[in-house]
Formats: C-alpha cells, sequence, structure tokens
C-alpha cells in the first residue's frame, strides 16, 4: 500500500510499504477513508534529523473497518470509524478518569511500529478503547467535520475546558491555526461573549469571527498585549487559550491573563523553560493548565452536533489533496497558503 514518510526536514514521500496485519486478538485494520496534515506535523518538517528508513506520517484519520481481532467487541467490519491521535484501552486507570493520552497501554500513531494515518490503511491497537462508531451511512459532506473530532476539534475543546471557560469568563484565544480557530468555537459552545482571537491572518479570523469571536487582534508582543488590556478594560481575560506552542506566544499569554485567570496551552510547546515566577504567574495568581488532548473522551459529547449540522469544524480544512500529494500538504501549510489541508486516499 501507499503511505507519507518524512525522511528529514522538508522531505515528505509516499511510498510502497506492506499492508497492515492483526498482530494482537484487541487489533483491528481501518481502511483510511480520510487524513489531514495537522500544524504540529510541521515541527519535524522544520527539523527532522536525516534518516535512511523514514518516519511514518499522520496521527488523524477516519475510516472503515476492514478487519478485527478475536478479542474486539465494540466494532465490527465495516463500520465507519473515527480515530483520536492516541490510542488507548479504555480501562486503565487514566482511561477510566478521562486521560487517555496517558493510558498505561497506549501509544501515539507513527510511533513504537504502529503506522501513521497518512496512509490507506492503518493497523489500530487496543481498537475496543480506541474507535469510534459512527452511525452509517455517512455522508462524504461530513467526512471533514468527523475527521476533526480525531485531533484539532477535540483539542480546542479540552483549551476551553480545562480553562475553565464559561459565559461568566472572557477569553483570549492565541493563535489563528485550526486548534486556535476550534478553540474559539468551544469557547463559543460554553457559553463566553467575550473572545478576542489574536491572530493576524484575515482569512482564518474572518473564520474565527464566524466561529463567535468577538474581537480580533493582530498586533504581536507587547503591542497585541496591550490591545488586549485595552479591550478589557485594563483587567486581562479570565481565560487564555494557547494554541501555537512557540514562546511568544506564551509571554503573549502571561501578558493578557488578568490576576487569578487560567492559561490553558493546548499547542505543542517548541521550548522546555517557561516563566511561572512571581513576575509571571505567581505574583497574578494565575494558574497554568493544559496539555495534550484526550480527545477520545470528547467524541461521544461533540458528535451529535456535527452529525446535525449544528456545528461545521470541517470549516477549516481550505484545500484537500490525494495521498500521493501530500508533500504539498506540508508545503501549502508552511507557506500559510492553506489553513489545514484533508488528505484523499
Amino acid at each position: 500500500m501507499r503511505a507519507a514518510y518524512m525522511y528529514g526536514a522538508g522531505d515528505v514521500r509516499v511510498v510502497d510499504v506492506p499492508e497492515p496485519t492483526l498482530i494482537d486478538p484487541t487489533d483491528a485494520i481501518v481502511r483510511v477513508v480520510r487524513a489531514c496534515v495537522c500544524g504540529s506535523d510541521l515541527h519535524p518538517w522544520h527539523g527532522m534529523p536525516e534518516s535512511s528508513e523514514g518516519t511514518p506520517m499522520g496521527h488523524e484519520f477516519i475510516g472503515i473497518v476492514e478487519q478485527v481481532g478475536d478479542a474486539v467487541a465494540t466494532v465490527a467490519e465495516g463500520d465507519f470509524v473515527i480515530a483520536p491521535f492516541a490510542w488507548s484501552d479504555g480501562t486503565c486507570v487514566y482511561c477510566r478518569e478521562g486521560l487517555q493520552t496517558s493510558c498505561q497501554h497506549g501509544g501515539f500513531w507513527a510511533a513504537g511500529g504502529i503506522g501513521g494515518g497518512q496512509a490507506e490503511a492503518v493497523r489500530v491497537p487496543q481498537a475496543d478503547g480506541t474507535l469510534v462508531s459512527v452511525p452509517t451511512p455517512v455522508d462524504p459532506a461530513l467526512y471533514a467535520s468527523l475527521l476533526t473530532l480525531s485531533d484539532v476539534y477535540g483539542t480546542g475543546w479540552h483549551a476551553a475546558v480545562s480553562g475553565g471557560v464559561s459565559a461568566d469568563t472572557t477569553v483570549a484565544v492565541i493563535g489563528d491555526g485550526a486548534v486556535g480557530l476550534l478553540a474559539v468555537l468551544s469557547a463559543k459552545q460554553l457559553g463566553a461573549t467575550t473572545i478576542i482571537l489574536m491572530g493576524r491572518h484575515e482569512a482564518r479570523t474572518d473564520l474565527g469571527r464566524e466561529f463567535g469571536a468577538t474581537e480580533v487582534v493582530a498586533e504581536r508582543g507587547d503591542e497585541g498585549i496591550q490591545k488586549v488590556l485595552e479591550l478589557t478594560g485594563g483587567e486581562g481575560v479570565h481565560v487564555v487559550l494557547e494554541a501555537v506552542g512557540h514562546m511568544p506566544a506564551y509571554e503573549q499569554a502571561v501578558g493578557v491573563v488578568r490576576p487569578g485567570g487560567t492559561i490553558s496551552r493546548v499547542g505543542v510547546p517548541q521550548y522546555e523553560e517557561a516563566p511561572v515566577g512571581f513576575g509571571s504567574l505567581f505574583g497574578k495568581n494565575v494558574t497554568l493548565t493544559g496539555g495534550p488532548a484526550p480527545v477520545r473522551a470528547y467524541i461521544e459529547q461533540l458528535l451529535p452536533a456535527v452529525l446535525d449540522g449544528t456545528v461545521e469544524p470541517g470549516k477549516v480544512f481550505d484545500l484537500e489533496v490525494s495521498l500521493e500529494d501530500t508533500a504539498k500538504g506540508y508545503t501549502t501549510m508552511d507557506e500559510r497558503t492553506a489553513l489545514k489541508v484533508l488528505v484523499t486516499p
């Protein structure tokens, strides 16, 4: 079968690899219907060392179950399924607490001998705990929105829930990528009436306004911080949803959060240290939360509104490529000419 592999920074190729097969009785084989390129995929795109073997890519996919192991009970051949970006058994102490990204027997796609989602098919370990079946028949017009439940919608939702967003909170969202925009959507769903989107790409911030942003701040750094403070009467916001992962975004979050507020980070941090002392978080009694989103915990909750069209998170996809053209997807996202790229095998 065909699958996308990365062989170093900026080097994505679609190559022939063996078809996945069942290894454990808890496995399933899923034929991919749609996958995508994630903003976090651009981190290795920028810095992965050269490799002759390559690394499989992709951690978001939806598809049809083609085969199941003898121990699989909750999904069956022919089911249309959503695969969260982490696989998990659903039964360990962390899964029972809704923290599937810390599953004691789980892991992540494209690692440890498990293939990536940018492929024609994937072996899914712990299929019962991982996969979520969608009632069939599934309208292809919903594919993009269903795919967001594998990562970016659930991640935006996790940011908002972890941050304690409600009708009583003012919110700033830092980052106008797919996660940031869906954090806006999530904050709106949770009742926030003041949602400030900090982003500078007009096509993206226009979508942010459609999703519920009440203000857009294009300025960055100190200038952006001052603009948010002006919009909030000098107080700052109750909740900051940081969806970028770079230090300037964190510093911006520290600058706009009000005393007693919360910073919820879901952008994968590209730094090892961040200020948390008296002059940053401690002195203002600021809470720092967030982390890898356990999207498996949210899929059943978010799925009905996607199926009935109440929300359309799939609007974050603005380019579709074939699996063979996956490298183009990386390039266009890196150049900021595409927001998020859908991949069709």
